[in-house]
């Protein structure tokens, strides 16, 4: 068990690189497939696109379950699904599948709402001037949601750090395990103050970013 400040250190960075790993994969995944969904879940809910209500209804009855799971329960679920594509039930790979899950879901939800906001007067100058809905959807819609969409992504971020923090509860790996094994079963004080304030510093750094690329787009649209 680490005690002294060195092993401290090099614990806590061996496992912030798990946590990077398990998050990065997950937020990218979240990002095509999630923004994916979420495009379908606004186009089938409007006239001015697709306008399925069949199809608008199954999906977000679909997204609304995997929400409305607790991720604890539905780590525990999936683990089952992780060993079928990864090939085993602990570890850092095992992990990224459930948080995948819930990332898509999550990021499907807010990347709806921010296509929602769009300003449904150009949408529909863009095809009044003869633009496909392919092409008012790409050059119109996401341009205009760049922002709440950036947004979107931060608050996605921060909120897979929250979840993969639970990893450790099923041997993931990641700094919640760190802080689970030696911080709270070991009693380790000193584990579990290095977890809490990197994970506070790393919350701030991709709040930070999400606002500071946020705020780049808006002022070179002003």
């Amino acid at each position: 068990m680490p005690d002294n400040i060195s092993e401290i250190l090099l614990e806590v960075g061996k496992t912030l690189g798990e946590t990077a790993f398990m998050c990065s994969i997950a937020l990218v995944i979240a990002i095509v497939a999630g923004g994916a969904l979420g495009i379908l879940l606004y186009a089938s809910s409007t006239h001015l696109f697709i306008n399925s209500p069949l199809l608008n209804k199954a999906l977000g009855a679909t997204v609304n379950v995997v929400r409305s799971i607790p991720f604890l329960i539905l780590l525990i679920f999936l683990l089952p699904l992780s060993a079928l594509v990864v090939g085993t039930k602990i570890g850092t790979e095992a992990v990224v599948i459930p948080l995948a899950v819930a990332a898509v879901a999550f990021f499907a939800r807010l990347s709806e709402a921010s296509l929602a906001e769009v300003d449904r007067g150009m949408i529909e100058a863009a095809f009044a001037s003869g633009a496909s809905k392919l092409k008012t959807m790409f050059s119109i819609v996401l341009p205009e949601a760049h922002v709440p969409l950036v947004k979107d992504v931060t608050i996605t971020a921060i909120s897979l750090l929250g979840f993969s923090a639970m990893a450790g509860l099923v041997g993931g790996g990641g700094l919640g395990d760190l802080a689970y094994r030696y911080g709270y079963q070991r009693y380790n004080v000193g584990i579990m103050i290095a977890c809490i304030v990197v994970l506070v510093v790393l919350v701030q750094i991709i709040q930070a970013v999400g606002d500071g690329y946020a705020n780049r787009i808006e002022r070179k649209r002003s």
